[in-house]
């Protein structure tokens, strides 16, 4: 049982570093990009490694790792579903996919993708308020100039997750009830 001869022997060790190396959201990602916001969970991850698993710092920086993990992975559904709804139901995934390798299309582009995803982040809350934007969707809009699709994803953005001041959400939530 403790011979080293058996392959499988660190199987769950390799898993466990993997998970722990996942940018994102899903176990093997490998589409991320290591921007600024890819840096501040690496560290994140890094620090918490760091410290005692009992202690009450590494059960603050799980939660955050976790909070970081699912929201970025909430903001990749949303888009994908705005995409899928425009009908790229098979291309949705690969419109979304942002490696190291990714460039953009036109450099012309660039200043309109930024304009583009700024005005998508003040109009509509595709991206939860605290959310700082994402080098990862500059590709993304990229992508969509490329394609002339995206003044319709700004469109379908803006009806399915469209921008409300607090009041009127509070205002909201007293109605639903009745």
């Amino acid at each position: 049982l403790c011979s080293n001869n058996n392959p499988y022997a660190s199987f769950g060790a390799t898993l466990a570093r993997d998970e722990e190396q996942n940018l994102w959201s899903t176990p093997h990602d490998v589409t991320h990009t290591e921007a600024d916001d890819d840096r501040v969970l690496y560290n994140m991850i890094v620090v918490r490694n760091q410290l005692d698993k009992d202690s009450e710092e590494w059960q603050k920086l799980n939660y955050d790792i976790y909070t970081l993990r699912q929201t970025r992975k909430e903001v990749r559904s949303r888009w994908k579903h705005i995409l899928e709804d425009l009908g790229f139901q098979k291309e949705a995934d690969s419109l979304l996919s942002v490696t190291k390798l990714s460039i953009i299309s036109d450099s012309q582009n660039m200043g309109k993708a930024r304009d583009f995803l700024l005005k998508l982040s003040e109009e509509t809350n595709i991206f939860p308020t605290s959310w700082e934007l994402s080098e990862r969707y500059l590709f993304v809009v990229d992508r969509l100039i490329a394609l002339d699709a995206a003044d319709e994803f700004f469109k379908t953005a803006s009806v399915v997750y469209p921008k409300r001041p607090s009041r009127e959400r509070a205002d909201d939530s007293q109605k639903a009830p009745q």
